[in-house]
């Protein structure tokens, strides 16, 4: 069993998690790389804001709940604009918790996927590798829509 924790940007906090949880239970985007194996939500909250107050303490708490990877949603990835921090939070949390961090959790909306690329925001191997596990396909992405 994995426990896992999940982040999501502050600007979505009112997020009920529906896109992010379905792509759980599917085993799609971030979360397809638990295919073959049972996985445990053991922590759901935010950044808390920019630039991420939450971040140094909601660790903390999802390892005394057994967390031993950490998804930084979706929604740091397509918001307009994408967070600023997001290298430096996964640094940060892989450094200072020994956990290890994964961009992205839901596949990327087909709405959002067309805006990023019309506006050119990732058009960078650095984007590449962020998004390289929430991207998918045409026909993922619009079920996401």
């Amino acid at each position: 069993m994995v426990k896992i924790g999940v982040i999501i940007c502050d600007r979505y906090r009112t997020c009920a998690g529906g896109k992010c949880f379905r792509a759980l239970r599917e085993r799609e985007g971030g979360f397809s790389i638990y295919k073959d194996e049972d996985v445990e939500v053991v922590g759901y909250t935010t950044c808390g804001g920019c630039p991420g107050g939450n971040i140094e303490y909601a660790i903390t708490e999802m390892k005394k709940n057994g967390a031993e990877v950490v998804h930084l949603a979706t929604g740091f990835l397509v918001g307009y604009p994408p967070c600023p921090w997001i290298d430096y939070f996964k640094k940060f949390i892989e450094e200072k918790h020994g956990v290890k961090v994964v961009l992205g959790t839901h596949p990327i909306p087909e709405k959002y996927y067309k805006t990023h690329k019309a506006l050119g925001t990732w058009d960078s191997p650095e984007w590449e590798e962020r998004l390289k596990h929430v991207i998918c396909d045409e026909e993922t992405r619009k079920k996401y829509d």
